[in-house]
């Protein structure tokens, strides 16, 4: 095995809204797939100043604008065609509506091409000017070299987890490897790590199963965990990143 330090913006949960995991509890209303300020907030994103994001979010629980602006300006450096839609997402346990935020972009390096494809479903809140707090209920990015080639994968780790539990985290070919070598490896990245959209190096090892597969360990304090994987095939490199919600009530799985 050997250290491997992918790019960067492969790993972290890369879109722009959404550092936050814990519930929000504010009086305003939640936000809901096609109101003015869902509407307002895709074409704030894909603005390329900063003037309408920043007029558009407010410092509240879960979400800090001066954050989001940052790691936007440090998104659309690497990746300069990036676009973010927003649209309607399951509502939750309760009923209540959710929206799904999703990222795609392209960044050439020497001769390859990376393609990038983040989601996140979120719960907003917003007091009908400005949004101004969020919960973040899943959260996932990939990163693939090889166009068209790239091999399809999987990614099979669960959105929530109880506080201790033992858990897979797999992510697998779709394509059966007909003999071809592959690699991988898995790391947790840390909170800082996150916030400051840092790339961690792992170690690589020869894949056997077609794919990854790994028991890993909830922490034993609800929060978050996140995880970035990384395969290298014959036919393109991806890299996975998931952040997994760790939560102490069984009935808190399922938002």
């Amino acid at each position: 095995m050997r250290p491997f330090r992918p790019l960067a913006p492969a790993l972290l949960a890369v879109l722009t809204v959404g550092a936050g995991l814990a519930p929000v509890r504010a009086a305003s209303p939640v936000v809901a797939a096609g109101s003015a300020p869902l509407v307002a907030l895709e074409a704030a994103l894909n603005n390329p100043d900063d003037a309408p994001l920043a007029a558009l979010l407010q410092q509240g629980p879960g979400l800090d604008p001066a954050e989001i602006q940052a790691r936007r300006r440090s998104l659309i450096s690497q990746f300069p065609d990036l676009r973010w839609t927003v649209s309607a997402g399951s509502p939750t346990r309760d009923g209540q509506p959710t929206v799904i935020l999703r990222a795609g972009g392209t960044r050439r390096q020497g001769a390859a091409i990376y393609r990038l494809d983040a989601e996140q479903r979120l719960s907003l809140r917003s007091d009908g000017r400005h949004i101004n707090a969020q919960t973040v209920l899943r959260e996932q990015s990939l990163l693939r070299s090889g166009g068209e080639q790239a091999p399809p994968v999987s990614v099979l780790i669960p959105d929530a987890v109880l506080t201790g539990q033992r858990y897979d985290v797999d992510v697998i070919f779709d394509d059966p490897l007909d003999g071809a070598l592959a690699a991988g490896g898995l790391v947790a990245v840390s909170p800082a790590q996150v916030a400051a959209m840092e790339s961690p190096s792992m170690e690589l090892g020869a894949l056997g199963g077609g794919g990854l597969f790994k028991r890993v360990q909830a922490p034993l304090r609800p929060g978050s965990q996140t995880w970035a994987v990384l395969l290298v095939h014959p036919r393109g490199i991806v890299t996975a990143t998931k952040r997994v919600r760790v939560v102490a009530d069984r009935a808190a799985l399922t938002p």
